[in-house]
């Protein structure tokens, strides 16, 4: 078995696509529709960690209006899309963890919780992000290929 007690900096994904609390939904959902991830970290122009949206949450957006008529269901999304900002839907004050914090803590944090992202800052600062595909990548992935 792999060790868990190695810091998250070997583990964790670092050219992230992000968006700013101001950015429309409208370019959430093209970084979704255009990208094969799950969040997207919201940081302010200092590189702050303001929040997070996952697809989920984005997709809980339109939920509601799936109920009307196609043509309308596409109008009012559009509209939608456009008015919303980021801010409106993240998640604030997501749990985060350090560079030097073990991949231990990580999966413990997965375990305990029903999210599967975690930011990782160095004094509020996104650095990077560590996700539970990364965390099975690395625990089922032989070591001569993570080399």
């Amino acid at each position: 078995m792999k060790s868990l007690q190695i810091p998250v900096a070997e583990l964790m994904t670092r050219d992230l696509l992000i968006v700013a609390p101001s950015d429309s939904l409208e370019r959430v959902r093209d970084i979704f529709a255009a990208n094969p991830i799950h969040h997207i970290p919201v940081v302010d122009g200092a590189g702050v960690l303001a929040g997070i949206i996952s697809k989920s949450d984005f997709n809980r957006v339109t939920h509601v209006l799936s109920i009307l008529e196609p043509e309308k269901y596409k109008e009012f999304t559009e509209v939608l899309y456009r008015s919303l900002r980021a801010e409106e839907i993240m998640s604030r004050q997501p749990v985060t963890v350090g560079q030097a914090d073990r991949v231990a803590v990580v999966a413990e944090i997965f375990q305990e919780n029903l999210f599967h992202a975690i930011p990782v800052v160095d004094r509020g600062i996104l650095v990077g992000l560590v996700t539970t595909h990364d965390l099975i990548r690395y625990c089922c992935t032989e070591p001569s290929l993570l080399d």
